[in-house]
């Protein structure tokens, strides 16, 4: 329901992924399905990494603000984390320097996502949203219904085990 409604105020072509009763990553306005899927479940895992031990383990220097403290996260858990771990800058925001967040202990913190629910505002054209979605964790999938290809969709979700519930309702703007 979160997703749903979520997506009744966002711009036409959008998806919504969410977790224990939160969006976690909306992807709105994008010329296709899949690019709206990759977006927010892109916003997914970083809104999951950011939920990791490694994360959650940082320690802050005093006084830092939230905005600072937050952009640090999202370059942390990023591919450009030596911005805030090169000597000078780390000491500017953690009291000690935090050890590199691996490729490896991402991929397994990932994997460890599950349960996630994604809604369309639109019928899912091809099973390669679902491919995407399995990626961030989706276990539950509501969307209208109503592709030529619901056969192919259906097909996939069956695959992964993912339960699917057609809305019958588009949220789509136009």
């Amino acid at each position: 329901m979160i997703s749903l409604i979520t997506l009744k105020y966002t711009q036409s072509n959008s998806v919504c992924y969410v977790k224990d009763g939160q969006a976690i990553g909306i992807g709105a306005g994008q010329q296709s399905r899949i690019h709206c899927t990759r977006l927010a479940g892109q916003k997914a895992d970083n809104w999951w990494l950011r939920q990791s031990p490694q994360v959650l383990g940082l320690e802050f220097v005093d006084n830092i603000r939230r905005a600072d403290r937050d952009n640090a996260i999202d370059v942390y858990i990023g591919d450009e984390y030596e911005d805030v771990l090169r000597d000078g800058e780390w000491q500017r925001i953690f009291k000690t320097k935090p050890a590199v967040f691996t490729v490896e202990e991402k991929k397994a913190w990932l994997a460890k996502n599950t349960d996630v629910c994604l809604g369309s505002d639109a019928f899912f054209p091809f099973g390669d949203n679902i491919e995407r979605a399995k990626k961030s964790g989706v276990a539950y999938i509501a969307e209208p219904g109503g592709s030529i290809r619901d056969d192919n969709v259906i097909e996939v979700c069956n695959k992964y085990n993912i339960a699917m519930a057609f809305t019958g309702i588009r949220l789509f703007h136009h």
